[in-house]
């Protein structure tokens, strides 16, 4: 019996395990203190009404031998997948039902979805990351190149024809930049992809903090889309089901590879590998597509977009570098004084009792610059951004 030994090739721990580590040896240490946390993006309000009420529904309907439900499709109910395509018809996009998969988030289909490519494809990934991508292609032994994302770019990286790649992640807006590419630059990776005969695995899981209209919040918004990309969208921060798991990925029918389907294999792998996601959990999910569902998850939404806009003012009045905290939930910082991302940790850890991300744990080019989510309670928002302006 041998391992996997790519799992060698990965670092010893994930990087929110490394700071939930720190942190906690230091809330051991000076259990007096009072932390606030502004670091791993997990919501703060509850489901909403309408979402509670449809589940609390669904719950009674599987206590009734009548309508009670077993084992599911393993695509996802037809009636969330019809929702699903409501909501794109309202950006304009027309889907199938056909061409959208109930996951339980988009984590797992990030890393999932790379079951239906082969092990020798070549993967471009930007750089910094979210570390899902790079974690689940190392343990694959796959090859991965870089795309240098930085201040000059506003780590939106743009294709280069010199790289040759078989597999795109994009994530717009971005995790952990809060960068948001227009429908132009998408428009030159759609370009890019259908010329090398390559395909983009797009993170969508942000997109409805976009306000700014002109701004695209999927990626077949833009012609051509539909023949080389696969979107993945996420209903943990769009309506608060960290804890509850849901998500779904849309696979066009008209994407094509070697004169193969790829909504028929991932439609295979998902038959074989998956059970679906809970019948109670769908009619929930269902909910948030409502008129009523919506407005209410839009305002929680407006809230956190409240709390990027205070963090925002407040790196702005101490001189600090940022991107994001617009049409994003994340803050991207440029680390101050030199400081190193995990210094900075360390500092704001110590210091202002506020607890962050290192940069450094999204990949090199994330080095110096550091990341603050703006999911937080409102008071803890304005507490931490006092903490700083006090003692500067």
């Amino acid at each position: 019996m041998n391992i996997n030994s790519n799992y060698l090739n990965l670092k010893d721990s994930y990087l929110f395990s490394s700071i939930a580590k720190k942190v906690a040896e230091y809330k051991n240490e000076n259990p007096e203190k009072e932390l606030i946390r502004l670091g791993i993006g997990d919501v703060t309000f509850p489901l909403v009404p309408t979402v509670i009420s449809a589940m609390q529904n669904a719950v009674s309907q599987m206590g009734n031998s009548e309508t009670f439900h077993g084992y599911g499709e393993e695509q996802g109910y037809a009636f969330l997948r019809q929702a699903i395509c409501g909501y794109y018809a309202k950006k304009s996009v027309s889907l199938r039902d056909t061409e959208i998969f109930i996951s339980d988030g988009a984590k797992s289909d990030l890393g999932n979805i790379l079951d239906i490519f082969d092990v020798n494809n070549t993967v471009l990934i930007p750089n910094p990351v979210y570390p899902v991508y790079v974690d689940t292609n190392v343990m694959a032994g796959r090859k991965i190149i870089y795309m240098d994302g930085n201040p000059e770019n506003s780590f939106l990286p743009l294709p280069d024809y010199s790289v040759k790649a078989d597999i795109i992640y994009l994530c717009s807006p971005n995790n952990p930049t809060g960068a948001v590419y227009t429908k132009e630059q998408l428009g030159l990776w759609i370009e890019y992809a259908i010329k090398n005969e390559a395909v983009i695995l797009f993170d969508s899981a942000y997109e409805v903090f976009i306000t700014d209209k002109n701004l695209p919040t999927s990626i077949y918004q833009i012609e051509g889309a539909k023949k080389c990309a696969i979107e993945f969208c996420s209903l943990s921060k769009t309506a608060g089901f960290t804890g509850t798991r849901c998500g779904y990925t849309v696979v066009p029918s008209e994407l094509m590879q070697n004169n193969l389907s790829l909504n028929k294999l991932w439609l295979r792998r998902q038959t074989t590998k998956f059970n679906g996601v809970p019948y109670i959990i769908q009619r929930g999910a269902e909910a948030v597509f409502t008129d009523e569902g919506y407005k209410q998850i839009k305002e929680n939404i407006d809230y956190y977009l409240e709390n990027a806009k205070i963090i925002a003012y407040t790196l702005t009045s101490l001189g600090i570098w940022f991107t994001g905290g617009q049409n994003s939930p994340y803050i991207w910082l440029k680390c101050p004084n030199g400081l190193s991302s995990w210094d900075y940790f360390d500092e704001l850890l110590t210091k202002y009792n506020i607890v962050g991300t290192p940069g450094a744990g999204f990949g090199s080019n994330g080095e110096g610059f550091f990341r603050l989510t703006a999911f937080g309670n409102r008071d803890n928002v304005n507490k931490a951004m006092k903490r700083l302006l006090q003692q500067q």
